[in-house]
């Protein structure tokens, strides 16, 4: 893989603090990987041999209980790294929601890299305190929303994710990558209670349904009144 200077992940991935002569470095280690949907890249508990940046596509973070339930506990957008560096066992299992586009790295090369490169090691940082953040924001929304709570925060957790970088306060219009039922397991609701909060938000004006996928919010303090 030679071509990192031309990455349009380059400004937003953990890679973004290296210089040309380290990207050039860094793309001699990697690779391009393309999965397809409900391919698993890394199963919970088990060694997770390589590290990834997320170039296109959308993934999900699924953990599992000893009698085999699973929880999405969360998902994985372009720019987003996933993997354990300077760790062994993967703490969940990833696998694509969509088909995806990587960017791999054996773990033991990146580490041995990341080791070299302060500025990257303080990126991963950055990175891991931001997921922090966010795991504890879901765990508020699981454990203690109510029903349409949880559907408000997440519609508005989409629109901070998939519409451009500070545009979440003025454009309006996304496409999920996901159906409802996905939607449904990811906020541990059932697909009719799922179903049931989208349509009430688009009878009293607060979002448009225009097709499965595609969802425009009509009113933002509303919907951010609504998610608590």
């Amino acid at each position: 893989m030679t071509d990192c200077l031309s990455c349009i992940m380059r400004n937003r991935a953990i890679c973004a603090s290296l210089q040309p002569d380290e990207l050039l470095l860094l793309s001699r280690m990697g690779r391009r990987q393309r999965v397809s949907s409900g391919h698993t890249l890394l199963w919970e508990g088990d060694d997770a041999p390589v590290v990834a940046n997320v170039l296109e596509g959308v993934l999900k973070l699924v953990a599992a209980t000893a009698d085999g339930r699973e929880q999405i506990v969360g998902i994985v957008f372009p720019s987003d790294f996933i993997g354990r560096p300077f760790g062994k066992e993967s703490p969940y299992s990833v696998s694509a929601i969509s088909a995806a586009e990587l960017c791999t790295f054996h773990r033991d090369q990146f580490d041995e890299f990341a080791a070299d490169h302060p500025d990257l090691q303080q990126k991963l940082l950055r990175r891991t305190l931001g997921e922090l953040d966010r795991a504890r924001r879901w765990m508020l929304l699981l454990g203690r929303k109510s029903a349409s709570e949880k559907v408000a925060s997440f519609l508005l957790e989409m629109a901070d994710r998939l519409l451009p970088r500070g545009a979440a306060e003025t454009a309006r219009g996304f496409e999920l990558p996901f159906g409802r039922q996905q939607i449904a397991d990811i906020l541990g609701l059932t697909i009719e209670t799922t179903s049931r909060q989208l349509t009430k938000m688009r009878a009293d004006g607060l979002i448009d349904l225009p097709s499965r996928r595609a969802v425009v919010i009509n009113d933002l303090a509303a919907l951010k009144e609504m998610a608590g």
